[in-house]
């Protein structure tokens, strides 16, 4: 295949390895299954139809073989298929949010502890942070097949990534988080719909804002979990905060993503009452699109640079 290259128009991370764009040659050398999926721009560059799930599971398969030395990666038909790059970028930035109680600089090796929150069928978090930092990871979700496939993932590729079934949807970290466990951090990409029909109208308007025709599948696939909940990400962010005050000394930093800056104030709100000591909202520029992570801590600044001290040294 020709040598062709499709920058991705994005601000990403500095350590981001997807900064650069899409090599597809280089790509369709590793995985070389995708070049069926390949198709040319009207500026003759090579992409792929990222209306077509199929093509897009591909195309993941192809990042995480070039960039992360995952040789298995797959999905059962209908869970979330993720966009590499953004994933990477928060991984990236906890790196920066850890550095800042780490004296030595970016906390790297197994001994830093991260519990992930609603993981998935593609433990694409785990994946990332342990290649690019050794990290050991948790992985936590309420969807029996998502663990499943998160397993075969981690057994394929011969990761020591700690994988929990959580038994009551209800609950965020009760039930996980046992009372001899310490977290550097948590994170979590919540359901950020409120409604499946909520879910389908954003589908169609992200299609229509690219240009495509309507589609009856929704962006990405997905399950109802991964989708939407009751209330939207406010009110599950808000649960989580509810129940991270009862571990505030056994992790460093809370934090989820928040898909809508709007978002932002409520949840500003519900930490004020809280007893939190700390609060930060890092911004992470994609191409047009500005996304975040909020993230908070009840512990001191001497008291995080405690924690840090006694684990990771």
């Amino acid at each position: 295949m020709k040598a062709s290259h499709m920058a991705l128009k994005t601000k990403l991370h500095p350590r981001n390895q997807h900064m650069a764009g899409y090599d597809f040659a280089r790509l369709v050398a590793q995985t070389p299954d995708l070049e069926a999926f390949t198709i040319r721009n009207p500026r003759g560059q090579t992409t792929i139809d990222f209306q077509d799930v199929n093509a897009v599971r591909m195309l993941n398969r192809a990042l995480l073989k070039t960039h992360y030395d995952i040789d298995f990666w797959d999905l059962p038909s209908g869970y979330l298929c993720p966009p590499i790059p953004g994933r990477v970028d928060y991984i990236h930035y906890l790196a920066d949010l850890l550095a800042e109680s780490h004296s030595h600089g970016i906390p790297r090796g197994r001994q830093i502890k991260v519990l992930d929150i609603g993981t998935g069928a593609s433990l694409v978090y785990p994946l990332i942070g342990q290649r690019e930092y050794g990290w050991h990871f948790t992985g936590v979700d309420i969807d029996a097949g998502a663990i499943k496939s998160a397993q075969q993932i981690c057994d394929s590729n011969a990761m020591d990534i700690t994988l929990k079934m959580q038994t009551a949807p209800e609950n965020i970290f009760r039930g996980v988080i046992e009372p001899r466990d310490a977290f550097h951090v948590t994170m979590c990409n919540p359901p950020f719909h409120a409604s499946m029909e909520q879910a389908r109208k954003g589908t169609q308007r992200k299609w229509s804002n690219l240009g495509k025709g309507p589609s009856k599948q929704l962006n990405f696939g997905g399950q109802n979990a991964e989708l939407w909940y009751p209330g939207g990400e406010v009110k599950f962010i808000a649960r989580m905060i509810g129940q991270s005050a009862q571990f505030a000394n056994q992790c460093l930093w809370f934090t989820s993503l928040v898909s809508k800056k709007d978002n932002l104030e409520p949840l500003h709100r519900l930490l004020g009452k809280s007893r939190v000591a700390d609060v930060k909202v890092v911004d992470m520029a994609q191409g047009q699109k500005t996304s975040r992570f909020i993230a908070w801590t009840y512990m001191t600044k001497n008291q995080r640079s405690a924690f840090a001290s006694k684990a990771m040294t």
